[in-house]
């Protein structure tokens, strides 16, 4: 079973950035995503990435302003974070596609601890 361990996190005023990465225990050729917890609030999706790295897709909330990529010959996912707003403090986690069509929590697995992510105003 492939280990995720997500890094990166910290705390950060409005408009600065961060970037986040996700190191995977071995090689994954899953499509990799990036989802998001705030404090009493459901888990969402952020972002997704293709095994190739050559198809993504973003969250409306953060489109323009994050960027996923991936190395596969390091085995990790990255999250680029631009232009950070205060509604962007979350725990964010890295987990694999496990099924297909959705954005949803549950079309994703092995998921990483997080790293929490706090953008003051």
């Amino acid at each position: 079973q492939v280990q995720l361990v997500e890094s990166g996190g910290g705390v950060v005023q409005a408009g600065d950035s961060l970037r986040l990465s996700c190191a995977a225990s071995g090689r994954i050729f899953n499509a990799m995503g990036w989802f998001r917890q705030a404090p009493g609030k459901e888990r969402e999706f952020v972002a997704t990435i293709s095994w190739s790295g050559g198809s993504t897709y973003y969250a409306d909330s953060v489109k323009g302003r994050f960027t996923i990529s991936r190395d596969n010959a390091k085995n990790t996912v990255y999250l680029q974070m631009n232009s950070l707003k205060p509604e962007d403090t979350a725990v964010y986690y890295c987990a694999r596609r496990i099924y297909g069509g959705s954005y949803s929590v549950a079309d994703f697995g092995s998921w990483g601890q997080g790293t929490q992510v706090t953008v003051s105003s």
